[in-house]
């Protein structure tokens, strides 16, 4: 039998130390030390596809909370993409697509488009890119959160989500996402 593994963990100061300063007047400027950081090791790098004009525009969207995630639906195909194939889904049929990625430049099965602001523009993306990009929204809805004072909880408790999330930017980053990604 294997062992059982539990993961353990422990504050880092400079980051609590960050993040309580910042939790006394929470901000979205990215210069306070807390998010610099964190835009520095997690939120750049998540974002940071071979695409950069569009990285760019989708960081930006992202920040703002501009940025639309949707599943491809049948009907919004382009006559032009290959490989279509239908498959059921509750919300009618969804497809998949065998396209370029957007965001990367490879062809993959993109099963999710984006969408800037009001653009009406689509960006075919692949799972990996939307796996990222959703760690990086997830991360800004809960900081967000915080910052509209929707969080009640232990200063401890908060910063454990936050290193989750960041966590979760990372492995993203790394290229590990869960299936129905």
């Amino acid at each position: 039998a294997l062992p059982i593994c539990r993961e353990s963990k422990e504050i880092d100061a400079v980051l609590f130390a960050e993040f309580q300063v910042w939790k006394e007047s929470p901000t979205l400027d990215r210069s306070c030390p807390f998010l610099e950081r964190i835009y520095q090791e997690d939120v750049g790098p998540c974002l940071d596809f071979a695409k950069r004009e569009l990285s760019e525009l989708v960081q930006s969207a992202v920040e703002k909370n501009l940025l639309t995630v949707e599943p491809v639906a049948s009907q919004s195909l382009p006559l032009v993409k290959a490989s279509a194939v239908e498959c059921g889904g509750p919300n009618g049929y969804r497809a998949h697509i065998v396209t370029k990625c957007a965001l990367s430049g490879v062809s993959r099965t993109c099963k999710h488009r984006i969408k800037l602001g009001d653009s009406g523009n689509y960006y075919y993306i692949s799972p990996s890119c939307r796996a990222r990009i959703t760690a990086v929204c997830n991360f800004f809805t809960y900081i967000r959160y915080i910052q509209q004072g929707l969080v009640r909880q232990d200063a401890e408790l908060i910063f454990w989500e936050v290193m989750r999330l960041r966590k979760e930017m990372s492995l993203a980053k790394l290229g590990f996402y869960t299936h129905d990604a």
